[in-house]
């Protein structure tokens, strides 16, 4: 039998032990090669890529992909800067071809967020996963 002291655990309501002795849990989400190959961008150039993808899908993932041949970092860091070029105009030519059954705009809008999102970490010094 495993006796639990009583400072560390508490029951709540529902009959739930909770550990109160401060354990931190970091979750890392797995990317694919894709969605790891979205380019850190500066802010102001993110949303124009989401206005861009917004209104003709496909085109600012399109022009993301020339960020990265001027440097933009992505998480793909062990690839080369070319293989991330095509990796991005593959997610493009991927987003046109399938608008046409609206899979494709919903997944450009929401790639345009991510580029966004990963644009206001990079502004905001968050750091960034390796």
């Amino acid at each position: 039998m495993l006796k639990m002291d009583q400072k560390d655990t508490e029951m709540n309501e529902k009959g739930v032990t909770s550990s109160t002795s401060g354990v931190v849990v970091q979750v890392r989400e797995k990317k694919g090669p894709l969605r790891a190959a979205i380019p850190y961008m500066p802010f102001p150039v993110a949303v124009i890529c989401l206005f861009l993808n917004t209104f003709v899908p496909g085109l600012g993932t399109f022009v993301s992909a020339f960020t990265v041949l001027c440097g933009a970092r992505t998480d793909l860091p062990d690839r080369h800067m070319c293989c991330v070029f095509w990796l991005n105009i593959a997610a493009a030519f991927i987003q046109i071809l399938t608008a046409i059954v609206m899979v494709g705009w919903i997944m450009s809008i929401f790639w345009g967020m991510d580029m966004v999102i990963l644009a206001s970490y990079r502004d905001q010094g968050v750091p960034q996963q390796v």
